[in-house]
Parts: C-alpha cells; sequence; structure tokens
C-alpha cells in the first residue's frame, strides 16, 4: 500500500494563534523564575542578553535583506556598516551611562533619560522616512521579519515581578509589562498571519504596530509621572524605584527607541508594498 501525497499548497496552515500555546506558558515561568530569584533580573544579566541578541538578529536580518536588493556588494557593505555602525555605538552608550550611573535622577541638571528616551527617535524616524536607500531594503525584506523580530518585547514583563514583590506602584508597573507582553507575544501570531494569508496579514500588522506603540506612549508618559524626578505629577503609595537605575533604565534608554523605530519602519514597509500593490493593479 502506498501512502497518498497531497500536496503543500492544500495544506491548510496552522492557526497562527497556536505559537501562544507555547509562549504563554513560557512567559508563566518566567514571571515566576524572576519572582522567586529577584537577583537574577536585577543582575542585568537578562537585559543585557536579551538586548544583545535582538542586536544579532537585526544586524543578520539587515543584512539578509540587502542581499535580496539589486545593490552591488560594495552598496550593501556601505549600507549595513551605516546602519549598524551608529546603532551598536547608542547601544554601547546607553550601557556604559547606564552602568555609570549617568542616567539616574538628580546626575544631571540636563533631561538626561528623557532625552536618551525622544532623541534616537527624533533624529531616526526621519532619516529612516526619507532614505531611498532604505527604501529599497524594505521593498526587498518578507513583510514578517520586522513583526517578528519585537519577540523580545515580552521580556519587558519585569516590573510585573516587581510589582508583586512591592517594588513598584501598580499604577506604572502593570500596564508597561502587561503591555510589553501583549506586543511580544503577539508578534509572531502576527507575523505568522503577514506569511499565510497577505490581505488580513497586513491589517493585523497594522494594528499590532499601532498597539505596541500605544504601549509605549502609555508606559512612558505613566513612568514620568509616577517616577522621582522634575517631571512627577502623581506620588504612589509605594515608593517606585529611581529610573535611571541599571539594569532596568536599560529599557527607556534603547529598548523604547529602538523598537520605536522598528514599529516606524514596519509601518512604512507596510504602506511601501500597499502601494506598489495598487499600482500593479
Amino acid at each position: 500500500m502506498s501512502a497518498t501525497t497531497v500536496p503543500a499548497d492544500l495544506v491548510p496552515p496552522r492557526p497562527a494563534s497556536r505559537v501562544l500555546y507555547w509562549l504563554i506558558p513560557l512567559m508563566a515561568l518566567w514571571v515566576a523564575l524572576i519572582y522567586w530569584q529577584p537577583l537574577i533580573q536585577t543582575s542585568g544579566f537578562p537585559t543585557t542578553a536579551h538586548q544583545l541578541m535582538a542586536h544579532g538578529v537585526i544586524a543578520v536580518g539587515l543584512w539578509l535583506g540587502l542581499e535580496r536588493t539589486g545593490l552591488t556588494p560594495g552598496q550593501r557593505r556601505a549600507t549595513w556598516l551605516a546602519i549598524m555602525i551608529p546603532d551598536t555605538h547608542w547601544f554601547a552608550v546607553a550601557w556604559s551611562a547606564a552602568i555609570n550611573g549617568a542616567l539616574l535622577a538628580g546626575a544631571s541638571s540636563l533631561p538626561v533619560l528623557p532625552s536618551a528616551i525622544f532623541l534616537p527617535v527624533i533624529v531616526g524616524v526621519p532619516v529612516l522616512l526619507m532614505s531611498k536607500r532604505v527604501g529599497e531594503v524594505l521593498d526587498a525584506m518578507p513583510l514578517p521579519w520586522l513583526v517578528a523580530v519585537q519577540v523580545y518585547r515580552v521580556f519587558g514583563i519585569w516590573p510585573v515581578a516587581a510589582w508583586l514583590h512591592g517594588g513598584l506602584p501598580a499604577l506604572s508597573s502593570l500596564p508597561a509589562g502587561i503591555g510589553d507582553l501583549l506586543t511580544g507575544l503577539f508578534a509572531l501570531p502576527a507575523a505568522i498571519t503577514v506569511a499565510t494569508d497577505i490581505a488580513h496579514g497586513r491589517r493585523a500588522a497594522i494594528i499590532w504596530n499601532i498597539f505596541g506603540l500605544a504601549d509605549f506612549a502609555v508606559a512612558l508618559t505613566l513612568g514620568l509621572i509616577t517616577a522621582p524626578g522634575r517631571f512627577q505629577l502623581i506620588v504612589p503609595g509605594v515608593p517606585g524605584l529611581n529610573p535611571g537605575v541599571y539594569p532596568n533604565v536599560l529599557t527607556p534608554a534603547f529598548v523604547v527607541p529602538s523598537s520605536i523605530l522598528l514599529h516606524t519602519l514596519s509601518l512604512r514597509q507596510l504602506h511601501r508594498r500597499s502601494k506598489s500593490e495598487a499600482a500593479r493593479r
């Protein structure tokens, strides 16, 4: 008896939500672990490790995207270096400043931490939106890549564990931690939907991007008005952490602006692809 071969294109893709079946238990275990052993998070190892991994994935993904373009090898190298050198330097400066306490509230008369959050976005967004070379890379890069890469946002759940310990107020920690967790959890399902169903997937990716950006807007606003400093408007019952303390400061100083730039690139890519498809009709 011989088995009948079913063509691959007749096999329905597994629902994108299936990925949540293993992501959610893993995240529950992670929260339980950092709640049980707070030293794991306060050591700075998880924050540093997942940021280095995300940085490496971005570097590799950018190179693979450049290889899909019609650029010459020299142009690919120049473009890759033009993006990765500033990004790596930015990460190194933010990391060094965090370790040395330069981002602590009161360490300077200047708003150093707010500058670290918003300056890369103010400078980076116009450059990324106006660059023709970046547009070429986005046209060549598969749509799911810039969505799936932000799965690292699940590690932003750490404020919830800190709140459970009584170390952070619920007003700022729960929206930030849960928002980041949901953004990270739904990154892979949204990317899978884009890969298997372009029409519905594009809408899902746009909604996911908007939610991820809204999460930052809420988290930053609540963080600024509840944390000790010149912008504090609400004094919660539970004393909050100094927002400049390492390693947690790497979240607003590097993770937030870099993720905002990734959302910007993803939305630009979705817009360019929709515009290209409309022009071909």
